[in-house]
């Protein structure tokens, strides 16, 4: 998944172009980073051609997300030339999961590269910028943990529009064995619940009537209070309940084992929490779990949505999928079938396994050939796909209330989500962009819906 920063056109001495690879965590990341570059003096470039200073912002995921930056970065190289030839600067930095993971190969493949930061320390990016210009062709990386929270050095967040996301948690402890988050986030660490708070409300006094709660392990939450007494994330998500103006709450990513009763009893009681929660089980094996080192058995998976759906019958679950983990079996892979078949997802990630250099996964035997990975991955995507249909279709008709933040493709076009992550498309003037409107709907794909304005 690739997203690239709104922009705008006003042309300054100093300009700035981000690209986003990768999850929501990134998407937050990107926003703050343009706050720092705006308190430089920087302002967006509609285009790479136009910038001073272009940063990608990078995921280690899978391996293709990786091998997909050093591919821009060379198109990167080849503008950056041009531009000098016509006695203009460029600065290319890289920063995110990538440069964590692959410091040196960034200083090998790409030495055009003026600096390299990775996800804990993009906070350092004023510093670095004053460093660049007496450092030229030496590039600048830092990949520290440091102990210092890089949230005490940001500007303060602003608001991304009728939604915004608030990271809350950072880090993973974990350790699944395919997964490199641990080694390029760190451990777990969450933020105050006051800081948390102050965020959020200023966040809803510039127009968000929607807030994302983010982390790696977003239930992992447990922030300290005022009085130095540790948090989890329902005290966290009953405190923000109470923000007058705040409309909807969401959190991810989810990890089912840390899923507790009190979070439970949030899908029951908040009314302003989506009934909408993404929860990666990954495989339907207990084998392959216990071999991606899950801290959950099939079983639990299965228990913990059965609570969540009684405290909330309208809950509905979105999840990863990782097919092709090694040692995986035709047995193990009709596991995970029947487990889709029984939570029925609305919505779900599935991918073909990815070996990642450092991980444990990477060194394992009975590798799963890539012709069986491909073959269940289409088998399982088609089954997923049926229910995410299915869950579509059976809301044509439904009056929803749609939050619309996005222009569409089309002339007084725009689009939205209904309070369970559906995309919808429908013809309203720009007056109703970053508001919740009750939308009819009258058609549904896989991905999206189609709808009018109730009593249009």
């Amino acid at each position: 998944m690739l997203k690239d920063k709104q922009i705008s056109n006003e042309k300054t001495l100093k300009q700035y172009y981000i690209k986003t690879f990768g999850c929501q965590m990134n998407v937050y990341d990107s926003h703050r980073i343009a706050a720092i570059l705006e308190t430089l003096g920087f302002s967006p470039a509609i285009s790479v051609k136009n910038a001073d200073l272009v940063i990608f912002n990078t995921c280690h995921i899978r391996e293709k997300a990786a091998e997909k930056v050093f591919s821009d970065l060379g198109r990167l190289n080849l503008i950056k030339e041009e531009r000098a030839q016509e006695g203009q600067d460029t600065i290319i930095g890289v920063v995110g999961c990538v440069v964590q993971a692959e410091d040196e190969q960034i200083a090998k493949r790409a030495p055009f590269v003026d600096f390299a930061l990775g996800p804990l320390t993009y906070h350092r990016l004023p510093q670095v910028l004053a460093q660049i210009s007496k450092k030229r062709g030496i590039p600048l990386i830092d990949t520290e943990f440091p102990a210092e929270s890089k949230f005490d050095f940001l500007p303060e967040n602003t608001s991304m529009g009728g939604c915004s996301f608030l990271a809350i948690q950072e880090g993973c402890n974990n350790f699944c064995t395919y997964c490199v988050v641990p080694y390029t986030r760190g451990i777990e660490t969450s933020r105050p619940v006051e800081d948390i708070i102050k965020e959020a409300k200023k966040l809803v006094a510039e127009g968000s009537v929607e807030i994302n709660l983010l982390g790696q392990n977003v239930n992992s939450y447990h922030g300290e209070d005022k009085n130095g007494k540790e948090r989890n994330l329902a005290y966290l998500l009953r405190r923000l309940n109470e923000i007058e103006g705040l409309e909807r709450l969401r959190y991810t990513t989810s990890y089912p084992a840390d899923v507790d009763d009190d979070l439970i009893a949030c899908h029951r009681d908040l009314k302003k929490l989506m009934p909408y929660l993404h929860l990666p089980v990954q495989s339907g094996s207990d084998k392959i779990l216990k071999a991606m080192n899950r801290r959950h058995t099939r079983g639990q998976y299965l228990e913990v949505v059965e609570k969540l759906k009684e405290a909330n019958p309208e809950l509905g679950f979105s999840s990863d999928f990782i097919v092709g983990f090694p040692g995986e079996t035709d047995e193990d892979f009709e596991q995970t079938l029947d487990l889709v078949r029984q939570v029925s997802f609305i919505q779900a990630f599935s991918f073909k396994y990815s070996r990642r250099a450092g991980t444990p996964a990477a060194l394992m035997p009975n590798q799963v050939e890539e012709k069986i990975k491909k073959e269940r991955l289409i088998i399982l995507q088609d089954l997923l796909f049926s229910y995410q249909l299915k869950f579509n279709k059976e809301s044509v008709g439904k009056i929803m209330p749609v939050l619309f933040d996005i222009k569409g493709r089309h002339k007084g076009e725009l689009i939205g989500r209904t309070p369970w992550m559906q995309n919808v498309h429908a013809e309203l003037g720009k007056e109703y962009c970053n508001k919740i409107v009750n939308i009819k709907m009258i058609d549904a794909t896989v991905n999206s819906l189609s709808g009018v304005k109730e009593g249009k």
